[in-house]
């Protein structure tokens, strides 16, 4: 299951449940216990703390070798100012672990627009590239047309403060369904995460993105640096599951 903008995307209607993975053997529990993107992170460095590639490697070859190996694999290139030079070549360099999607924060520090045209223009083969904006950091929407402009597949908000709370603390049900929207204008995949919990599934359904992502959540004590917990990942897909999505669209 390749997730592009396009017409096979429209078969879905409920929010994809993305999990961020530390191992391979996280991602095997996250593929048996119906997970339907992987996010390969490191958790301990950052936000979008990025894992050594030769993990990523075998995230991703775990993947591919289970029951479900066209499930979607997407990887954090770290936590980097928005350097063109820089972050175009730690996107070829995690693209070429075999990922689908390369995470790229655009944070406050750097010139955005500089390094979302050299990420445009940047060679990473077969993977996308996927936006992640920064809630606690109050971001530009305006960017969101840039990204698309640049190629961009799709983008997310998070939350790069995890002590900040979640996305729902830092930005109203306004901004989060102007964000929802504007992504959608501009054709690009959307994506809510930022220390979700249980009881914001329900209501972050509600705008309709085409992604839900969790960490913390699914991890012992709720805390995003411990093992993942194939209970909890459970509850978060029975939580999606229970969404009523009949009426939802999507029009990419």
């Amino acid at each position: 299951m390749t997730i592009y903008p396009g017409s096979a995307f429209k078969s879905h209607r409920c929010p994809l449940f993305l999990a961020s993975v530390t191992s391979a053997e996280e991602a095997r529990v996250c593929v048996d216990a119906g997970v339907s993107i992987l996010d390969a992170k490191n958790p301990r460095t950052g936000a979008l703390g990025a894992l050594e590639h030769n993990i990523v490697r075998e995230i991703v070859e775990t993947v591919r070798q289970s029951s479900k190996p066209a499930l979607p694999v997407s990887a954090t290139i770290g936590d980097l100012p928005l350097e063109p030079q820089l972050v175009s070549g730690a996107a070829g360099d995690m693209a070429a672990c075999g990922v689908d999607y390369v995470k790229i924060g655009i944070g406050a520090e750097g010139d955005a627009s500089a390094a979302i045209r050299a990420l445009g223009c940047t060679d990473i083969g077969d993977a996308r590239l996927v936006a992640v904006l920064f809630a606690d950091q109050r971001p530009d929407f305006d960017l969101v047309c840039e990204l698309s402009a640049a190629g961009f597949a799709g983008v997310m908000l998070d939350t790069a403060e995890k002590k900040s709370g979640g996305l729902r603390d830092v930005l109203s049900a306004q901004e989060i369904r102007e964000f929802v929207s504007c992504s959608r204008d501009s054709g690009l995949l959307c994506g809510l995460a930022g220390s979700l919990k249980l009881e914001d599934i329900s209501p972050l359904g509600a705008f309709q993105p085409d992604i839900l992502g969790f960490r913390g959540a699914l991890c012992l004590d709720s805390d995003r640096t411990f093992a993942i917990d194939e209970s909890r990942i459970g509850a978060v897909r029975a939580a999606l599951d229970a969404l009523d999505c009949e009426t939802a669209t999507v029009t990419r």
